[in-house]
């Protein structure tokens, strides 16, 4: 006879990340962790730890930590959790900041600017909520079944066919 010991697995997940880039690899470890464990696809939890990261990093670099600590001094907060309909949400909060989450139009030669073009096409939507005390949740949502298209594939520009452009050439 054998014996078989169910683990039971959280659907979801919060925690307090320090407000710098200390915590940020200790987030993308638990929620990778967690949602391997919780049998997300591999390519999902790719996708969910690439949002973190990129939520994280733009948390720390424009908002303020929670609460009325200093700026590199205090912590963060990073949820996620899996519904019902088998969507995984990411949220980060942070302080506030002097602006709004919006995605950036960078030059080809800037250093940053594009994490939130990055999520927009990693996700199924994603937003900003305000809270008390002027905190803000920048929250995304993932499908968490099989996805059709690498992210190379759901950002790259349509296919241009060249194959008749210099039929009009004289060899």
């Amino acid at each position: 006879m054998a014996l078989v010991v169910a683990q039971e697995v959280p659907t979801s997940s919060c925690m307090d990340v320090s407000h710098g880039p200390a915590g940020v690899g200790e987030a993308r470890h638990r929620m990778r962790e967690e949602l391997r464990i919780g049998g997300v696809s591999e390519s999902v939890v790719d996708d969910a730890v690439l949002i973190l990261s990129e939520l994280l990093s733009n948390a720390c670099r424009h908002g303020r930590p929670l609460g009325s600590r200093e700026i590199g001094d205090g912590e963060i907060r990073a949820a996620w959790r899996v519904d019902r309909a088998g969507r995984l949400t990411v949220e980060v909060t942070d302080g506030g900041g002097p602006t709004r989450p919006v995605p950036a139009t960078p030059s080809v030669t800037a250093r940053g600017g594009r994490g939130l073009n990055i999520i927009s096409a990693l996700a199924l939507d994603w937003g900003v909520r305000d809270g008390a005390a002027g905190e803000v949740t920048v929250w995304v949502i993932v499908a968490c079944g099989a996805r059709h298209d690498d992210f190379a594939t759901r950002v790259a520009p349509p296919a241009i066919d060249f194959s008749t452009a210099f039929d009009d050439l004289d060899p």
